[in-house]
């Protein structure tokens, strides 16, 4: 990590160096883009762009849709697939050859943003008469840096309890919905496992933005606080929101421990049938309609509730390189996948709510059999994903000390203890 720490410190000087000498840098071209639309038809040259990002297949419709009202403005697509994009990106990054519009997540933002890796977008924004409001506050909020606009969000998710109405139906056990609290889903998750057939009631997997950063949250709980500088982990609001998952496999044996999780996951265990409820993104609902064992039986509640509702929001933004030859034509790109139109376009594909309100109504056109809105319902209570500048730090810590709550090996007092206290010595060393 330190390296990688140096490696952005030369490049954020770099980027300073040559803004100052007019070579094209971050603060030239962030002057630049505010001047306006470049490529809006008085221009007779073609200009090429690279958009970046993992399964970009999903945007070519949106694509195709900008590069027929731009003739002038040629997109190229650079997809990765996502395991080796963000290795990718960095090296991108070191060598100055970010795309000129590329995917951005929450645990990366900060970084890249504060190490002048970014166009600051504010003074387009404001040239252009972009209404944020059009988007939800959370996630403007996360693709922003000291009053900055660093990104357009492009699409968002919410995390919801997948369950399967055939096993349900077998058991004679009511299907769930916003009543439930984390007594109910313990008590069906006890009435739905059947060890003879090798079926499990729930799966309480290792997931940050799937499980426990959510039962955190409804525990009253928050993993880092608003300021960035302190932990949330060692609270007893935190400790109960985790012992409630773990305590699903050690305590009540209703779901697959971490080694058989590892080996199979929650969400082909689901596909296959042996498990009745699992926590998923709003992402998956795409992937269990190609499953002809379970599509006719799959559906989707909200959370269930513990002290009170709870559940993270994430999703990706659209943001520019500092240092891209064609700002001007790389805002107009991004500033019409903020579109509603590019919403409405992206949202017929069916896998991530589009960002823009009221575009999600194609997204949940194509989930006819689903209730697929509860995703999007939970955003009244929601909160953001939660980040810092170096996000990859302590989640490291995460995956290494609360694994052993998992596998039964501590208890959940003091791993979260030792966790809290990592992870506030990796903000501090932030600051």
């Amino acid at each position: 990590m330190s390296k990688k720490l140096g490696v952005i410190t030369v490049l954020a000087m770099s980027l300073v160096v040559s803004a100052c000498g007019g070579g094209g840098g971050a603060k030239e071209n962030t002057a630049g883009n505010s001047a306006g639309n470049a490529s809006d038809g008085n221009s007779t040259d073609k200009v090429t762009i690279t958009y970046g990002g993992w399964g970009l297949n999903t945007m070519e419709p949106v694509v195709k849709a900008f590069n027929d009202a731009h003739p002038n403005i040629e997109v190229k697509l650079e997809n990765t697939p996502y395991k080796q994009y963000w290795t990718k990106l960095e090296t991108s990054a070191t060598g100055g050859t970010l795309p000129d519009v590329f995917w951005m997540n929450g645990p990366h933002i900060v970084k890249y943003a504060a190490n002048g890796m970014l166009a600051d977008l504010s003074e387009n924004i404001t040239a252009d008469q972009l209404d944020m409001n059009n988007y939800p506050k959370a996630l403007v909020d996360l693709y922003s840096l000291d009053g900055k606009n660093y990104g357009i969000p492009k699409d968002y998710d919410t995390i919801g309890l997948y369950y399967n109405k055939k096993l349900f139906d077998e058991k004679g056990i009511k299907y769930p919905d916003a009543s439930w609290d984390w007594n109910t889903l313990t008590d069906a998750a006890k009435q739905l496992t059947d060890s003879s057939k090798g079926i499990y009631g729930f799966a309480a997997a290792q997931a940050g933005q799937e499980y426990y950063y959510n039962t955190i949250l409804q525990a009253g709980g928050t993993i880092i606080s608003d300021d960035k500088k302190t932990s949330g982990y060692d609270k007893p609001e935190a400790i109960e929101g985790v012992k409630f998952l773990t305590d699903m496999i050690h305590v009540h044996k209703v779901s697959p421990t971490l080694a058989q999780l590892t080996e199979t996951s929650a969400a082909d265990l689901f596909k296959s049938g042996k498990l009745a409820m699992y926590y998923d993104g709003s992402w998956a609902a795409v992937d269990m309609m190609q499953v002809d064992a379970i599509k006719d039986s799959v559906d989707v509640a909200p959370l269930p509730k513990g002290k009170k509702q709870g559940v993270v929001l994430h999703g990706l933004g659209h943001v520019m390189s500092a240092n891209s030859k064609h700002p001007k034509e790389a805002w107009e790109f991004i500033k019409f996948l903020g579109s509603k139109e590019a919403a409405e376009i992206a949202g017929k594909a069916g896998g991530a709510i589009p960002a823009f309100k009221g575009g999600e109504s194609s997204w949940l056109a194509f989930y006819p059999n689903m209730n697929v809105k509860v995703f999007i319902d939970q955003l009244e209570y929601a909160s953001p994903y939660p980040v810092s500048k170096d996000t990859s730090v302590w989640t490291t810590y995460e995956d290494e000390i609360l694994k052993k709550v998992w596998t039964g090996e501590a208890k959940a007092e003091d791993a979260m203890k030792e966790l809290g206290s990592k992870m506030n010595e990796a903000l501090a060393a932030e600051q």
